[in-house]
């Protein structure tokens, strides 16, 4: 077979040549400017979804200002870098798994929600969404994380006590002050799943304290003032009031009643003191609001709720109001009120 070659100079590949480098740099110039309209493009804000049980004025509570305040610090300002979308349901626990599915279709990037029933219709709402919860007692009892070095899910955040036994050491101050009691009365909300542990652990301290417990439920609104009536019928000497979402948006109405009924009263958050209570021993809930920032912080920075730890209190404040306790007749003993850590005069 003859072999025929072909001369490479009788065929010219400079026009192809030149067309290929054309369009290699034609699309090496629109890659660039696609790269750089996007860097001039401004970022995406972050959006905050904050979950309240009580006021429609969620915005403007102590709780929120604080956690605004923890997002300050950190070089957050709402409205200008991040947006926070607020819900509340005014005390209505009932509205609470409509308002938390309300922020799931926002698609907001983290939500902040504190106490069990707004955590647990969150829970329910979303397992991808990060949760940051700023207060419960137990999260590991009431299954919202697996564990507190290890959460293992999308929850993540801070526990307002070691567990629900805090009430116990409540009766046992509540008794130090007034050591005539012999019945106490404990207002708990049933539609808080948490106050039924922390009826029972204060159950378990008043036999060790020889006091009698008496548990009045309040479901309603209009509620309050037939179990205060219930509490002088039952001749209680002095009233407990466990925390619940439900109470926070009634709170000065209840030491009101408490005040009018002559009751010496233990509060399960200091709020209900500076709202003229006469006691508290509890931690401070808005420094849980501010710190619930930082685990926001970290979730918009990459970080995963379930590998973040829950964090514990180690600090619990005994506040003490005396003008309140000068007003029903009552006088703090000295062996309590040396220890307290804030006293109102």
């Amino acid at each position: 077979m003859e072999r025929v070659w072909i001369d490479s100079s009788d065929i010219s590949l400079k026009p192809a040549l030149r067309n290929l480098k054309s369009a290699i740099l034609l699309g090496a110039l629109l890659f660039a400017l696609s790269v750089s309209a996007q860097a001039q493009q401004p970022g995406k804000v972050p959006r905050i979804g904050y979950l309240a049980s009580g006021s429609s004025a969620a915005e403007h509570s102590p709780r929120a200002e604080a956690f605004r305040q923890g997002l300050r610090d950190l070089g957050y300002v709402e409205g200008k870098n991040i947006t926070i979308c607020y819900r509340a349901a005014e005390g209505k626990l009932d509205q609470l798994p409509d308002l938390a599915a309300e922020l799931v279709r926002m698609k907001v990037d983290v939500i902040v929600t504190g106490g069990n029933s707004a955590i647990r219709a969150v829970k329910k709402a979303t397992s991808t969404i990060p949760i940051v919860m700023p207060h419960t007692a137990d999260p590991v009892g009431d299954g919202f994380v697996v564990s507190l070095a290890r959460p293992s899910g999308n929850i993540t955040g801070l526990t307002s006590s070691p567990g629900y036994e805090l009430s116990g050491k409540r009766l046992e101050l509540l008794k130090e002050t007034v050591p005539r009691a012999a019945r106490v009365a404990v207002l708990r909300d049933p539609a808080n799943l948490g106050t039924a542990q922390s009826f029972k652990a204060t159950e378990t301290a008043a036999q060790s304290l020889k006091v009698h417990v008496e548990s009045l439920e309040v479901r309603s609104s209009k509620g309050f003032e037939a179990a205060f009536q219930a509490a002088a019928t039952k001749r209680a000497d002095a009233l407990m009031v466990l925390a619940g979402g439900r109470f926070n948006t009634y709170r000065s109405r209840i030491v009101n009643l408490a005040a009018k009924s002559r009751l010496p009263a233990m509060y399960s958050e200091q709020e209900y003191v500076l709202a003229g209570g006469i006691m508290s021993y509890a931690t401070n809930i808005e420094d849980l609001y501010r710190r619930a920032a930082v685990y926001v912080d970290k979730i918009l920075k990459g970080a995963k709720p379930a590998e973040i730890p829950v964090e514990q209190p180690t600090k619990f404040e005994l506040v003490i109001n005396l003008k309140a306790a000068k007003q029903i007749g009552l006088t703090i003993p000295p062996n309590v009120l040396v220890r307290a850590d804030k006293v109102i005069r």
